[in-house]
């Protein structure tokens, strides 16, 4: 057997190949001549077809490929003439041009060619539609996109806008999202379709990509009926108009922007309703006027894709923000609606609530004309948080009124907020990993007692930020108080601080909120607190222009209060023996006094609680014993002495001869009590004044 030479009929082989590309291969090539004039061209390509020769051979490449901008394609012709390099895979867009209506992507590729003939060379263009391939990678861009970018907040207008800005110019030459203004407001959503009337929320607004019309968002508006976009909400389903009218019969006049798109080309639209299960939350309007091409079945379905992921993004910030206005509703019901109005101590506050957290503050009117002023943080935000606020300034309000120094209360509340961060805890199925689902850290808190006798502030503070003194005279300081452990380890230890302070001093008690960590925030809020002309509300409402962030992630609470202390001729005070008969001088003595301040009308029934708390103090007590009266709101009968023990009412019996003495304290008191010292106790009862008094009245001590 001989052979075949392998050199035998090549040129007859070449040729039938290369006849075969350029009559069959669904590919176009193009084979161009030094002045990129088309010599050859494959005759059954898609583009090409039914076009006579005469129109194609010794056209550039740019004359025959009308719809596509060949100008940097005949750039990289020329250096693949001069360098032989060849060029791979550009991409052109464009339009056919038998079929303007319609998006083409060619992928063209370019080779030097050599002509044996008469040695001039050339080059061969490879020319694929990959119009298909292209959109449905444009397609899965848009769907990662969205994925990516659409929904990163838990804030509805920001999910709105960053839907709008997937969309333009990716689908869409400019969008409108509309969202129900009770799913912004975060309430429950409704079932079922969406009536015409329903107010809507212009959520986002974009014509053009990066040119958001800021001015146009979030206005509030309702689309008229018989529409695409009322039919869409009203049913759930996607609308498609792919031509409007030369009248514009159909245009999108549904408000003041899509009124002004349709003149300006507007010709095609989509109106796809954010839809999750069981509920239509609102539409996004799609609309073409850029790009000649009118919207197809295809890109209906890819916006409906796009709007689902939205949809989710939009309900989530529904959900959080109905979760936070409960949070907030909780927080501001729990937190005092009011402060009482007193003589020795002026307040005011602020409350800038941002993510439903758990800051409060309180104003405790004691015994002894003295005030409790509270400023604390629960950790966290949240519904749970509020609640958690509202156990711990109970718990604290009922250990104030037993009238415990500030160190002693914390650490009982430390122990209190241990307990009630365990019993959370337990409630939610949590592990233990520590005594709190937060390390030991649930809330802080500093806790002041101004006393207008002394005119002296007590203090301690459980990891709380430091008050502030602002003398009558505009100086600022800052309280050098120990801040201790944060409540909740149910180990902290805590110690006081104790500042004289002149009549009309300020104490300025804030949560870390109001400045953010913020050494700037610090120095603004001294600046405003030197003011001392101006009265509490407008310092307060002073420090809330300077200070307040609309983009504040945490809640903030500031107190502020002005002390004024007690006038000597308000308190009478004397020291008796331990004997039982300066019962009588006790009476006598108070007498005289309340004859001075004009209050004979109470004289008997003072006379009354003094006999029974002085008795008792004889008694059972150790000497010497001091009686005390102060005249403020009320009037303030207090008796001290040397015994730690206190005295407890108890139910008498008709047979028993005693037992009813602090019954009949009890009854002809407003309020009365037993509050501790480092040595000895003071039993003390609280009268209310008389409607009118002797104002001009003078001690008689």
């Amino acid at each position: 057997m001989v052979d075949a030479d392998p050199h035998l009929g090549t040129e007859a082989s070449d040729s039938a190949v290369l006849e075969a590309l350029f009559t069959q291969a669904p590919l176009g090539l193009f084979l161009l001549d030094e002045q990129l004039r088309v010599r050859r061209y494959n005759t059954s390509s898609r583009g090409l077809r039914g076009i006579s020769a005469e129109r194609v051979l010794g056209r550039t490449f740019g004359e025959v490929s009308s719809g596509l901008d060949t100008t940097e394609l005949a750039v990289l012709a020329r250096e693949t003439l001069r360098t032989g390099q060849p060029v791979l895979w550009h991409t052109l867009k464009g339009t056919p041009a038998t079929r303007p209506d319609e998006d083409l992507t060619v992928s063209v590729s370019m080779y030097q060619v050599d002509d044996a003939a008469n040695g001039q060379p050339g080059v061969l263009l490879v020319v694929e539609d990959v119009t298909e391939r292209e959109a449905a990678r444009a397609r899965l861009d848009l769907l990662y996109d969205t994925r990516r970018t659409v929904g990163t907040t838990l804030d509805a207008t920001t999910t709105a806008r960053e839907l709008a800005s997937a969309l333009v110019p990716a689908l869409a030459d400019a969008v409108t999202v509309h969202i129900l203004d009770a799913v912004l407001r975060g309430e429950p959503r409704r079932r079922g379709p969406v009536d015409a009337g329903q107010p809507l929320s212009r959520a986002a607004f974009l014509n053009g990509p990066g040119t958001h019309a800021d001015e146009r968002d979030t206005i509030l508006e309702t689309l008229p009926l018989a529409t695409a976009f009322t039919r869409s909400l009203e049913d759930a389903t996607p609308r498609l108009v792919t031509h409007l009218d030369a009248e514009g019969a159909r245009s999108p006049e549904l408000s003041e922007h899509a009124h002004a798109l349709a003149p300006a080309g507007v010709h095609s639209l989509m109106a796809v309703p954010l839809v999750v299960p069981d509920a239509v939350l609102g539409v996004v309007t799609l609309y073409r006027s850029e790009r000649s091409q009118p919207y197809t079945r295809q890109d209906l379905d890819l916006a409906v894709q796009v709007a689902s992921r939205a949809a989710l993004g939009i309900d989530h910030a529904s959900s959080y923000a109905r979760e936070r206005n409960t949070a907030t509703a909780l927080q501001r019901h729990l937190l005092p609606s009011r402060t009482p109005e007193l003589t020795t101590v002026e307040t005011a506050h602020l409350h800038l609530p941002a993510r439903a957290g758990g800051d409060w503050f309180d104003v405790i009117e004691l015994s002894g004309a003295r005030v409790g002023l509270v400023v604390g943080e629960v950790v966290g935000h949240g519904i749970e948080v509020a609640a958690m606020m509202g156990r711990l300034r109970t718990a604290l309000r009922t250990l104030a009124e037993l009238d415990l120094e500030p160190d002693e209360l914390l650490t009982h509340l430390d122990e209190v907020a241990a307990r009630l961060a365990s019993e959370n805890v337990d409630a939610n199925g949590l592990g233990h990993d520590d005594d709190t689902p937060t390390g030991g850290r649930v809330a802080t808190c500093a806790y002041a007692v101004y006393d207008p006798v002394k005119r002296r502030l007590t203090l301690a503070s459980a990891g709380h930020p430091a008050p502030l003194i602002v003398s009558p005279a505009g100086e600022v300081t800052t309280v050098e108080a120990d801040a201790g452990a944060a409540l909740g380890t149910a180990h902290g230890t805590y110690e006081t601080a104790t500042y004289d302070l002149d009549d009309g001093a300020v104490l300025c008690m804030y949560t870390d909120g109001l400045l953010a960590g913020s050494d700037e925030a610090a120095d603004m809020l001294r600046r405003v607190l030197v003011h001392q002309d101006r009265t509490l509300p407008e310092t307060a409402d002073a420090i809330a222009d300077a200070l307040t962030d609309e983009q504040a992630e945490d809640d903030a609470v500031l107190l502020l209060a002005r002390a004024h202390g007690l006038a000597d001729d308000q308190v009478a005070q004397w020291d008796l023996p331990s004997d039982p008969s300066v019962v009588a001088t006790a009476r006598s003595l108070a007498e005289r006094q309340l004859a001075a301040w004009g209050l004979e009308d109470i004289a008997f029934e003072t006379e009354l609680i003094i006999s029974e708390l002085v008795t008792n103090a004889i008694r059972y007590g150790e000497g010497p014993v001091r009686l005390r009266l102060i005249r403020d709101r009320h009037l303030t009968c207090e008796v001290t002495d040397g015994a730690s023990t206190s005295p407890h009412m108890r139910r008498a019996h008709d047979t028993d001869e005693g037992g009813r003495g602090l019954y009949l304290v009890m009854t002809m008191s407003h309020r009365w009590g037993t509050r501790r010292a480092a040595r000895g106790k003071t039993v003390w009862a609280q009268q209310t004044l008389p409607a009118r008094t002797d104002e001009g009245a003078r001690s008689t001590q």
